[in-house]
């Protein structure tokens, strides 16, 4: 019996892949088909995403299953949070793709706090407070180029843009939405009396759907661009989201740690935690798959790691950079890792000894002394967060796991255990297209339901638990 097979296309702010998943003898097994650079372009003096090169690499790699004879049953894509685009009545773009690095958002969040207060807003959605999310980007707007508002009849994220363009159809979806800041936590619905409230118009906000939903097959005139038909079903359109669905044996005494460009670290919960003790601890309340509350702290993450590399004169290897790290372990200093400084600088070597040299610590000068700096400055702040989650839960956690790319760095994962004497657990490193590829495959009856599915992972990939 032929294989039905099922696509995740998964993008991230520095690159996006497409990866086929299917069901053989019980395991799910993958495989790359296509990958492509994602990278901010500046536009009218903001730092943009350049949506069409995005759209041609998806059909690209979309047409390279067919190329192969490889056709998937269904296909889905994920990605980052936050960021969105307007479209007026004829479904065209208003105004550039503006990204969540931008600083076009300074000063929103006082703005925002004018109308209602910052107690209130994490009452009412129980979203960790980031300059960057969607409410402050809207509020940018509507301050800027209130024009666009006015014109505008559709808010849809990144994911949801790009299945538009695929289908002709306008699906917004509840986990990418949640990252908003304007889906009430207890309904689970936009919040309508916040919006307005912030003067933003109702008509941009659709029905929400959850993943699985199908958002229907691809136009004609894609079909024929792409060389086949298929269907276009919502993941968990928001990366960490489907990362998180992807944790295999996920249970009530496990954190994890879904890490990559950022790190998300956090629990699963069935009841959202909107309290006051909780927005103080700045935990986010985003959403997950089938009702679920994805209960997390945004961290930095790799982010730091990656910047410095691009800068260092040799190209290490993975390797060589652990080897380097290891070798600077005598140096003490630390940086908070969420400090806005770190966001976007024009150089993240000089962002990380400004701000040392601001503190009063000892400035990192070799190669060895700034990666030693980031990746114990990382793990003091994993350490951080798993007490707070403690704290505010009034439970001890024994597991960690890790999954995502940065699950492969062994010596962040060995700080990590070090630094919160848990049992930590590494792998899948696909997890965000395993999350992607099992909604896929849930709408399509593959499993009965999301334990099922998790238990497959578990069986399916190597996740090994790290040796301190």
């Amino acid at each position: 019996m032929a294989n039905k097979y099922y696509l995740a296309v998964d993008i991230g702010a520095s690159s996006g892949r497409h990866i086929l998943g299917w069901l053989e003898k019980g395991k799910i097994r993958l495989e790359e088909i296509y990958r492509f650079e994602n990278k901010l372009v500046k536009q009218s003096g903001h730092l943009c995403w350049d949506l069409e090169h995005l759209f041609h690499e998806v059909t690209a790699g979309m047409k390279k299953c067919g190329e192969l004879g490889r056709v998937p049953v269904s296909v889905g894509i994920d990605t980052w949070g936050v960021d969105f685009v307007l479209l007026d009545e004829g479904g065209n773009v208003l105004g550039p793709t503006v990204a969540y690095r931008d600083g076009r958002t300074k000063g929103m969040d006082e703005e925002v706090y004018k109308l209602i207060p910052e107690e209130k807003l994490y009452a009412r959605n129980g979203i960790q407070k980031q300059l960057f999310n969607s409410v402050y980007q809207l509020m940018a707007i509507k301050r800027d180029t209130p024009q666009l508002l006015e014109k505008a009849r559709s808010f849809l994220m990144v994911p949801e843009y790009l299945n538009f363009l695929l289908t002709g159809q306008r699906a917004n979806e509840y986990t990418n939405a949640t990252t908003s800041q304007l889906v009430n936590a207890q309904t689970q619905d936009w919040d309508w009396e916040l919006m307005d409230i912030l003067g933003l118009p109702r008509k941009l906000f659709g029905k929400l759907n959850m993943p699985k939903t199908v958002v229907g097959p691809l136009t004609d005139k894609m079909a024929e661009t792409i060389g086949y038909q298929t269907e276009v079903v919502l993941p968990a359109t928001h990366d960490t989201g489907s990362a998180v669905m992807a944790v295999p044996t996920m249970s009530e005494d496990s954190i994890y740690l879904s890490s990559g460009t950022w790190s998300l670290m956090g629990i699963e919960r069935l009841i959202p935690d909107c309290t006051e003790q909780s927005r103080k601890h700045n935990f986010t309340n985003e959403g997950g798959y089938h009702c679920r509350y994805r209960y997390l702290k945004n961290i930095m993450g790799m982010w730091m790691m990656q910047s410095l590399r691009r800068e260092f004169k040799h190209a290490y290897s993975f390797e060589e950079l652990y080897q380097l790290a290891h070798i600077g372990r005598y140096f003490t200093s630390v940086v908070d890792v969420n400090d806005a400084s770190f966001l976007a600088p024009d150089s993240m070597i000089k962002a990380v000894q400004d701000y040392c040299e601001k503190t009063g610590q000892e400035k990192p000068e070799t190669e060895c002394e700034l990666l030693y700096c980031i990746y114990k400055s990382l793990a003091k702040c994993y350490a951080q967060t798993v007490a707070e989650i403690e704290e505010v839960t009034g439970k001890q956690y024994d597991t960690i796991h890790v999954v995502g790319g940065g699950c492969q760095d062994r010596f962040l994962n060995k700080l990590l255990a070090q630094a919160t004497g848990k049992a930590v657990f590494a792998g899948p490193v696909e997890a965000t297209a395993i999350g992607n590829l099992l909604a896929q495959m849930l709408k399509d009856k593959v499993f009965s339901d999301l334990p099922e599915a998790r238990a497959a992972v578990a069986k399916s990939f190597d996740v090994k638990q790290v040796e301190i």
